[in-house]
C-alpha cells in the first residue's frame, strides 16, 4: 500500500527533513506516525501526496511508484486517495451533503450515484441528520467528520489523516479515533500522523516514531512491528 525505500529529502544545506527513510505499511493496516515538530511527519505526508519530490530514493502508494506519475497525472493519482487535515477545509458557503457531494463532482461521478453515496458515507460519520447544516453552525468534531465524510466519499484504498484531532477537545478527539478504527475494519488502511501519545497508547496500533527525519522506532502494541 505504501513503500518508502531509501527516501531522503533536502530542503537546503544542513539536516534532511527525511533522512533515508525505509517502510512498509501493507494494505489494511492502521499506523501512527508520531514525533515532534520537525521530525519530518509533514514531508512524509507531502511526499505520500505528491506535493514534494523526494531527493534520493523511491516511493510507491497503492502500487504506484511516485517518481513515474507525470505532473498532469497528480490529480487522477490524488482522487484514489482520502485525505484528512487538522483544519478540516470545508467550503464555507456550501452545506454539509454539498461539501461530501463536491468531491464526488469534480471527478464526474453521476448525480444519481451521488445522491446514494453521499447519504450512505454521512450515515457512517453519524451525520445524516445534520446534511442541511452548514460547517459555522456545526461544532468542530462535526466538522471533522464532515471531512471524514468527503474524504471516504469516493471509496479510497487508503486514507491519510494529518493531525485529525489537532483542533478538538478530549471527547471529539476520542470520537473521531474512534471513527477512523472503524473505517480501518471495514478494509481502508489509514495512516495517521498525530503527536498525542495518550490516544496512540490506547489504541494499541503500530506506531512508527520519527526524529530529525529518521524512522527511530517502529512498534506494534506488545512488541516491535516485522514486515
Amino acid at each position: 500500500m505504501i513503500k518508502l525505500d531509501h527516501v531522503s529529502k533536502s530542503y537546503a544545506a544542513g539536516i534532511p527533513a527525511l533522512n533515508d527513510v525505509s517502510l512498509h505499511i501493507a494494505p489494511g493496516e492502521f499506523v501512527f506516525v508520531m514525533g515532534d515538530s520537525g521530525s519530518g511527519k509533514s514531508t512524509l505526508v507531502k511526499l505520500l501526496l505528491k506535493e514534494l519530490e523526494p531527493t534520493k530514493g523511491v516511493i510507491w502508494v497503492n502500487g504506484q511508484k511516485l517518481g513515474n506519475v507525470r505532473h498532469k497525472e497528480i490529480p487522477r493519482f490524488r482522487r484514489k486517495l482520502g485525505v484528512v487535515f487538522q483544519d478540516f477545509r470545508l467550503l464555507k458557503d456550501r452545506n454539509v451533503y454539498e461539501n461530501v457531494a463536491f468531491a464526488q463532482r469534480v471527478i464526474g461521478i453521476p448525480v444519481k450515484t451521488m445522491r446514494k453515496r453521499v447519504p450512505a458515507v454521512l450515515s457512517l460519520v453519524g451525520l445524516a441528520a445534520k446534511y442541511k447544516s452548514y460547517p459555522k453552525e456545526i461544532s468542530g468534531g462535526e466538522q471533522q467528520r464532515v471531512a471524514i465524510a468527503r474524504a471516504l466519499v469516493n471509496e479510497p484504498r487508503l486514507l491519510l489523516a494529518d493531525e485529525p484531532t489537532g483542533n478538538l477537545d478530549a471527547h471529539n478527539a476520542w470520537e473521531i479515533m474512534k471513527l477512523l478504527d472503524e473505517i480501518n475494519q471495514r478494509g481502508t488502511t489509514v495512516l495517521v500522523v498525530t503527536h498525542n501519545r495518550e490516544i496512540v497508547k490506547a489504541m494499541g496500533k503500530r506506531v512508527i516514531t520519527m526524529n530529525q527525519g529518521v524512522v527511530v522506532g517502529d512498534e506494534q502494541a506488545g512488541g516491535s512491528y516485522e514486515d
